[in-house]
C-alpha cells in the first residue's frame, strides 16, 4: 500500500466491492434527505462518483460533489452527464469552497471518521464554514452499537469472476473497526488494504458540532426516518448552521 487507507480503498475497485452502492439505492436516500429540508445549492462531501448528486439534481436541487478519489469521479460521465463540471477532486478537511456558499451539506455511507480525532473535528468546521446560516447539516454513519454486536469476522465472495475476503476486528476498545480486504479482480489481479474507521456516538460529535456552529436537531436509525435505537442499521444526524 503507497499511501493512507483511503486513498488505496476508494479507487475503482471499490465499485466492485460495493456494487449495492448504486444510482438506484441513491433515489432511495435522495428523498429521504429532500423530506429532510435539503435543498438549494448542495455540497455532498465524499461523494465518490456521484450517485446522490444526480438523484437530488432529479429533484430541482444544485448538487455538487467533492472527493478524493481521481478515479471513482472519473466513473461519474458514464452515471450522468449532468454532473459534467459539477465534482470537484478535493479533501474534506480543507473544502475549496468560499464561506456560506451551501445552502445544504451532506456526508453520506460512513465518510467520516477517517482522519483521527484532530482531523474529523476539521472535517465538521469546514462543513460550519461552508455552510450559510440556517442551512442543513446531514451527517450519515456507521451506528457504533450494531457494529459491534454484529460484527462477522470473516466473510468471502465469489461474484462474477470476482473474489472478495474482508476480516473484521474492533479496536481501541471497540471505538474503531477495522476490515482487511483481499480484492481478486476479473483479470486475476490482486489489492489489499485494511480500513480503519473510528465509531462515534451522537454524544461524542455533539459538541464538535457545536463548535462548528451546528446544532444537532434529529438523529435516526435508516433512511427510512426510523428512530436511532441499539439494532438501527445507520446512525443519521441532522443538523443546522446556527
Amino acid at each position: 500500500m503507497t499511501g493512507p487507507w483511503y486513498v488505496e480503498a476508494f479507487r475503482s475497485a471499490y465499485l466492485d466491492v460495493y456494487p449495492h452502492r448504486d444510482l438506484e439505492a441513491a433515489r432511495r436516500e435522495a428523498k429521504f434527505l429532500v423530506d429532510q429540508g435539503a435543498r438549494g445549492r448542495l455540497l455532498d462531501v465524499c461523494c465518490g462518483f456521484g450517485r446522490h448528486c444526480a438523484a437530488l439534481r432529479d429533484h430541482g436541487i444544485r448538487a455538487y460533489g467533492l472527493d478524493l478519489s481521481l478515479e471513482l469521479l472519473g466513473r461519474a460521465g458514464s452515471l450522468a452527464p449532468v454532473l459534467e463540471g459539477r465534482l470537484a477532486c478535493g479533501d474534506a478537511r480543507r473544502l475549496p469552497f468560499a464561506d456560506a456558499c451551501a445552502d445544504t451539506v451532506v456526508s453520506l455511507f460512513s465518510s467520516f471518521g477517517y482522519f483521527g480525532e484532530e482531523g474529523d473535528r476539521r472535517v465538521l468546521l469546514e462543513v460550519g464554514r461552508v455552510l450559510r446560516p440556517g442551512g442543513l447539516f446531514v451527517l450519515d454513519l456507521m451506528n457504533p452499537a450494531q457494529v459491534r454486536s454484529t460484527l462477522v469476522p470473516l466473510s468471502r465472495i465469489e461474484r462474477e469472476g470476482i473474489g472478495i475476503e474482508e476480516r473484521r476486528k474492533l479496536a481501541d476498545g471497540g471505538r474503531r473497526v477495522q476490515k482487511e480486504v483481499r480484492l481478486r479482480a476479473r483479470d486475476g489481479t490482486q489489492s489489499a488494504w485494511t480500513e480503519d474507521v473510528r465509531l462515534y456516538e451522537a454524544v461524542e460529535l455533539e459538541p464538535w458540532l457545536l463548535g462548528a456552529g451546528l446544532a444537532l436537531n434529529a438523529a435516526y436509525g435508516g433512511f427510512d426516518g426510523s428512530t436511532l435505537a441499539p439494532d438501527s442499521p445507520r446512525q443519521i444526524l441532522r443538523a443546522r448552521r446556527r
